[in-house]
């Protein structure tokens, strides 16, 4: 089933419990993803619907710190349970066991020794973990330090 059709599926469900608290961020879901089909003019491929998300996941984790450092936990909070609910639509996390063979893996298939060169063996762990949920910025420190 199409991810717009899941999040709208869901969407009647939670006007139905009475969840506000969900049904906006399903709201909010759609708005962006509709938003990205619009300006590209043709339905959404379903890489281009993970990216979305992802953004909209890097969106509320910022916000939620950002909330933080300014005292307000509540708003922190509510961030984090969005974040929670719009991962819950994303494919299951890759473990640390699966980083670090994807990394090993990348830096066997490429000889990459220096660090000039990280680019390449971020591009080619990315790929090795294709369909899996990986935080860039994790895996670029992972990187860094295999590569010093």
């Amino acid at each position: 089933m199409p991810l717009l059709d899941r999040v709208q599926k869901d969407m009647v469900l939670a006007m139905k419990a009475r969840d506000e608290a969900r049904l906006s961020t399903l709201r909010m879901m759609k708005t962006a993803l509709k938003k990205h089909e619009v300006d590209a003019m043709k339905p959404l491929d379903e890489a281009a619907e993970m990216q979305i998300l992802k953004s909209l996941v890097k969106q509320r984790t910022e916000s939620a710190d950002m909330f933080r450092k300014g005292g307000r936990e509540e708003l922190a909070a509510k961030e984090e349970a969005e974040r929670k609910l719009i991962e819950s639509y994303l494919p299951a996390a890759a473990g640390e066991a699966e980083i670090e063979a994807a990394i090993a893996a990348a830096l066997a298939e490429t000889g990459v020794t220096s660090l000039k060169q990280m680019g390449i063996v971020m591009k080619a762990a990315q790929a090795k973990l294709a369909g899996k949920t990986v935080d860039g910025k994790a895996l670029s420190e992972k990187v860094r330090s295999r590569l010093q």
